[in-house]
C-alpha cells in the first residue's frame, strides 16, 4: 500500500507540474490591475528580519554579467540568496538605481513564466517582499515601461502564492506568503483581491498555529519570536500606509509579547527546549524599543514552561506535553528536562538543536540522551517516525500532574509524564527544590512501576556548556563544577555518578564537545527514588 501511494502521488505531482507550466496556468496567474505603486515601505522595518551589513557595498562592485548566467550552477543556498534579493538590502543607497533595475529586468526576462525553481513559494513571497522594500533602488527613477513590468510581475507572482499557499508545507513559509500577499495588497491599494484576503489567512493561521493563549501549539520558542517578528512587521506596514489595523493582529501581538517577555525578556538568556537554539534577541529588543513595543509578563507558567527566577537565580523546566502530531516537525523529547542560570551564565543546560534534516545528528539532538532529564534503557521518552524526510512524534506524551510553588526562601517544580509508560509500565516524576539562602538546588527523581519484576538500567544526565569545567574528587561522590569565577558542587549519595563527554548544538546547524554528568542504576524497586542536589561553594 505504501508503494502504491507512493506511485499515486509521484503521478499526481507529475500532473501538477506539468499544469504548473502550462499556457493556461500562465494566464491565469497573469490577470492583473496594473495599479501603480501607491505605498512604499520602509526598509528598516525589516531590520528584525535581516542581517544587515554594517559596511554596505554598491551594485557596481558585483560581476554584473555573470549574475544570472551562472544562476543554474549554483548550490542550493547560494541560489536562495540570489534569487531572493535581500541581498538589496546591503546595497549602498548610492548604488546606481539604473543597474539595479537593469538586473531585475534581465530576472523578469528569463523567470517571467513559472519555474519551479525560481518560483519557490518561499524564495517568491521573499523576493516581492525585498522589491517592494528596497523600492529607492528597485523602482525610483525607472522609466513607465520599466514601471508597468515591474507591477505586473509583483502582481503575478503574488497571484502564484494566493494559488499555492494552501499547499505549502511548513506553517513557517506560509507565515511569510501571507506577510507577501498582504504588502502587496497596502502597497498598490489592492484590498479586496489582496488586502482582504491575506488578513483573513493570516487570522486562520494563528488558528491553526497558536494555542488559545497565543503560545505556538509545537511549544516551540524560536517559532513564537518568528511569529512576532512577523506580526510586528504587517503590523507597521499598515500603520505606515495609514490603513486600519486589524483587531485580531492587535491581539495576536499582545499574546506574543507575553510570551516573548517570559521566555526571553525576563531571563535574558536562551533556553534550549524544542528546537531553539542561541539568537541574536538583544537586536531584536533594541527593534522593539525603536518602535514602542513594551511587552510584559509576571507569571511562573506559560506554554507548558515553568520559570521560577530572582535577580540571580533562574530555574525552568519543560513541564509540558508534547504537541499533537502535526506540530512536532522541531520537538525534543525533552520531557521534565530543566535548566539553572546563576548570574546570567548558564549552570546546567540541555544540548540544543541540530536543524538539518537527513543527519543524524538531528536525531541525537531530540533524544532524551541529550537534554538534562531521566533516560531509560538508552530509550528516549518519545519515539519518534519519519515522514517525507522528517521526524515527528509517534505517540503523544502526556503530563500526567505539575505544580509549582514559589516563595521567597524555598522554590519547587514537581511534575510526572507518563512517556515510559507504554514500553516500560512506569511513570517519571521529577522535583525540584531550591533553598535560597543555602543555594542549593535538591532533585529527587523517581521510577514508578506499575510491575516490579522489570529491571532495567536508567541514567540522569546533566548537561553543561562547553566551557564549563568539572572535576571528580577522589571519593568519587562529588563533581565539582567551574562556572567562571563561580563554584558548584554536585552531589548523589546512592548512585553512581560519572562525567561523559557529548555533544553540544547551542549554536545553530553547528556542534561542539561538551560535557555532561550523569547518574546511572539499575531500577529493580517498585518505586526507585533517585536524589541529588547542586550547591554552590
Amino acid at each position: 500500500m505504501i508503494y502504491i501511494n507512493r506511485f499515486f502521488l509521484s503521478i499526481l505531482d507529475q500532473f501538477r507540474n506539468f499544469y504548473l507550466n502550462s499556457k493556461f496556468y500562465d494566464k491565469k496567474i497573469s490577470k492583473i490591475y496594473n495599479k501603480d505603486l501607491f505605498y512604499k515601505p520602509s526598509p528598516y522595518l525589516l531590520s528584525s528580519l535581516i542581517k544587515y551589513q554594517k559596511k554596505k557595498i554598491k551594485i557596481e562592485d558585483f560581476s554584473l554579467d555573470e549574475i544570472w548566467n551562472n544562476n543554474n550552477n549554483l548550490n542550493l543556498k547560494e541560489f536562495k540568496k540570489l534569487n531572493n534579493f535581500y541581498w538589496l538590502f546591503s546595497l549602498d543607497l548610492k548604488s546606481s538605481k539604473k543597474t539595479v533595475q537593469s538586473i531585475i529586468t534581465n530576472w523578469i526576462n528569463n523567470n517571467n513564466n513559472y519555474n519551479k525553481k525560481s518560483w519557490n513559494f518561499d524564495l517568491t513571497a521573499k523576493r516581492v517582499i525585498a522589491w517592494l522594500s528596497c523600492h529607492n533602488l528597485t523602482y525610483e527613477e525607472s522609466n513607465k515601461k520599466y514601471k508597468d513590468d515591474f507591477n505586473k510581475i509583483i502582481q503575478k507572482q503574488t497571484n502564484h502564492l494566493i494559488n499555492e499557499i494552501s499547499r505549502s508545507e511548513l506553517i513557517d513559509d506560509k507565515l511569510v506568503g501571507c506577510a507577501s500577499i498582504i504588502l502587496v495588497g497596502l502597497c498598490y491599494q489592492n484590498e479586496k483581491k489582496y488586502l482582504s484576503f491575506g488578513s483573513n489567512l493570516l487570522k486562520k493561521i494563528s488558528k491553526l498555529t497558536l494555542d488559545n493563549y497565543n503560545f505556538p501549539k509545537s511549544r516551540n520558542i524560536k517559532q513564537l519570536i518568528f511569529f512576532l517578528k512577523y506580526f510586528i512587521l504587517v503590523r507597521e506596514w499598515f500603520k505606515e500606509a495609514h490603513v486600519n489595523v486589524p483587531e485580531h493582529i492587535e491581539e495576536t501581538i499582545y499574546y506574543l509579547g507575553q510570551g516573548y517577555a517570559f521566555v526571553w525578556q525576563n531571563i535574558g538568556s536562551d533556553l534550549l527546549f524544542n528546537g531553539n537554539n542561541i539568537s541574536n534577541n538583544g537586536d531584536f529588543d533594541n527593534y522593539l524599543k525603536r518602535l514602542g513595543y513594551k511587552f510584559k509578563n509576571v507569571n511562573q507558567e506559560c506554554g507548558g514552561y515553568i520559570i521560577l527566577r530572582n535577580k540571580k537565580i533562574s530555574l525552568t523546566m519543560d513541564a509540558g506535553p508534547t504537541p499533537n502530531l502535526d506540530h512536532t516537525r522541531n520537538y525534543q523529547s525533552g520531557a521534565l528536562s530543566f535548566e539553572i542560570l546563576s548570574n546570567g551564565k548558564k549552570l546546567i543546560s540541555n544540548c540544543g538543536y541540530y536543524k538539518k534534516k537527513n543527519s543524524k545528528l538531528n536525531q541525537l539532538s531530540r533524544s532524551s540522551a541529550a537534554q538534562s532529564t531521566l533516560i531509560i534503557d538508552d530509550n528516549s521518552s518519545c519515539k519518534f517516525t519519519k515522514i517525507h524526510d522528517t521526524f515527528i512524534i509517534k505517540d503523544n506524551l502526556k503530563i500526567i500532574k505539575r505544580n509549582f510553588v514559589f516563595e521567597k526562601n524555598y522554590w519547587k517544580i514537581n511534575a510526572v509524564h507518563d512517556g515510559y509508560q507504554k514500553k516500560y509500565n512506569s511513570l517519571h516524576e521529577r522535583t525540584i527544590e531550591f533553598y535560597t539562602e543555602q543555594m542549593a538546588f535538591i532533585g529527587t527523581d523517581k521510577i514508578i512501576k506499575k510491575k516490579t519484576n522489570n529491571n532495567y538500567k536508567f541514567d540522569i544526565r546533566f548537561h553543561l556548556e562547553p566551557g564549563v569545567k568539572l572535576m571528580k574528587t577522589q571519593d568519587n561522590k562529588t563533581i565539582l563544577i567551574e562556572l567562571e569565577d563561580e563554584g558548584w558542587k554536585f552531589t548523589c549519595d546512592n548512585y553512581d555518578i560519572n562525567i561523559d563527554n557529548g555533544l553540544y548544538f547551542g549554536n545553530k546547524n553547528l556542534y561542539i564537545e561538551n560535557q555532561n554528568i550523569f547518574i546511572t542504576g539499575i531500577s529493580n524497586n517498585e518505586v526507585e527514588i533517585i536524589n541529588w542536589e547542586v550547591k554552590k561553594i
